[in-house]
């Protein structure tokens, strides 16, 4: 407010400042000129409390948020209290329960958070609500599955790159035991234009065909940061409306969504305090996210305050940032995550796993050329085929017959 009665004082203020404003606040457009009409007559630039409006103070807000936000229970410990000395209930210190529901609203309208709550009665889990909007069909509202994606704690996976089969190292399948992630010359780049982004915390998007690698690269890189910023990864479902991407991001920054999902003025109050503090927010599988929803992100970055980074990541994610221009305007950094070149294949699969070491380089690069086309996904499939021949046959070697029998496994398009 205080910004904007300087602006006003110099004679240009005009409707764009307050809706900025407004946007910034989490509030109407309208309450943003009700409140310079006040600070210009009174020249106060705070809210001021209401004139003996009884307020819910630290202390108390912590039990509730104890009591799972059960006022009636805080109201009866008051009242319990004030039992045992009356004095404190005749100076006034014990409400109404009605004054005292009005305050805790009072409260939560301007943002204040009851951490821990527990949903109210008629509350929808977000997963409970998902599974219902599969089992319906209603288009665009279905992950690849039919099935709401599985809800992951904060934080990105930490399985070691030689975890057995089936494990997701650094959110990628490897297919077969014994595999390593490979610190490839795309990875470095990838490794490159994260650190810069982080430290100017800006926005970064990688892009690329399905399967070249990009989201091992991108956690790869961000476990290199040379500080060690906290990271959060949102999990998206396809298509989601706002309420599922507020709540998605609510769950990667630690946050009640349950209590938050439906409150858009509180939930946003929160995300944008989230974002004040530094570090890297991750989405991965961008593409998923339509137009309208990828605008709430643009104004999550665009608070004043922000600190976050954020990278954008997924198969045609660049596509999908051109249909929200405000957005991709906004991109610091475009990073593209080629196939593996030619020359790279035979080193970089020996270093992938050892059941390639008696391979030799034309046979390798004759399969590439018929069947992986440098897509390290495909190759990691072959491996897990041609470990399993191995396994079976133990006396036949690495050869382009085992490529063959290999590659014939993957379909028609592999």
């Amino acid at each position: 407010m205080s910004r904007l009665l300087a602006v006003d004082a110099t004679g240009k203020l005009s409707s764009v400042h307050v809706r900025i404003a407004a946007e910034s606040a989490g509030v109407s457009v309208r309450t943003v000129w009700n409140w310079l009409a006040i600070a210009r007559r009174s020249g106060r630039v705070e809210a001021a409390p209401r004139r003996g409006a009884f307020t819910v103070t630290d202390t108390f807000w912590a039990r509730l948020s104890e009591l799972g936000g059960n006022v009636a229970a805080l109201h009866r410990e008051l009242t319990g209290q004030a039992a045992c000395d009356p004095g404190q209930e005749s100076a006034g210190l014990v409400p109404s329960l009605g004054t005292l529901h009005r305050a805790v609203r009072r409260e939560q309208r301007a943002g204040r958070v009851l951490q821990g709550v527990r949903p109210g009665r008629g509350r929808v889990e977000s997963a409970v609500y998902d599974r219902a909007l599969a089992q319906l069909a209603l288009p665009g509202t279905v992950d690849e599955t039919g099935q709401a994606p599985p809800l992951t704690e904060p934080g990105l996976p930490t399985t070691p790159p030689d975890s057995p089969a089936g494990a997701a190292p650094l959110g990628a399948r490897l297919y077969v035991p014994g595999a390593h992630v490979v610190a490839t010359s795309q990875l470095g780049e990838v490794a490159e234009a994260l650190t810069h982004t982080v430290a100017a915390r800006g926005i970064a998007c990688v892009y690329g065909d399905a399967g070249q690698g990009k989201t091992v690269a991108v956690h790869q890189a961000l476990g290199l940061l040379p500080r060690r910023l906290p990271v959060r990864q949102a999990h998206i479902a396809v298509k989601p409306a706002l309420p599922q991407l507020r709540a998605a991001l609510l769950i990667a920054f630690g946050l009640p969504a349950t209590a938050l999902t439906n409150r858009t003025d509180a939930a946003d109050r929160v995300l944008i305090d989230a974002f004040t503090t530094p570090g890297v927010l991750l989405i991965d599988d961008v593409q998923r996210i339509a137009a309208p929803e990828l605008d709430y992100l643009r104004l999550l970055a665009d608070a004043p305050t922000t600190q976050m980074s954020l990278v954008l990541c997924g198969a045609g994610a660049e596509r999908t940032l051109a249909r929200a221009p405000a957005l991709a305007s906004r991109v610091l950094t475009w990073q593209h995550t080629p196939r593996l070149a030619t020359p790279q294949i035979p080193d970089v699969l020996r270093l992938f796993h050892p059941l390639w070491h008696t391979a030799t380089d034309a046979d390798l690069l004759h399969t590439d050329e018929t069947c992986a086309r440098g897509n390290f996904r495909t190759w990691a499939k072959i491996t897990s085929h041609a470990y399993a021949a191995l396994d079976q046959h133990p006396g036949v070697g690495a050869d382009r017959a085992l490529l063959a029998r290999a590659c014939s496994r993957l379909g028609p398009n592999p």
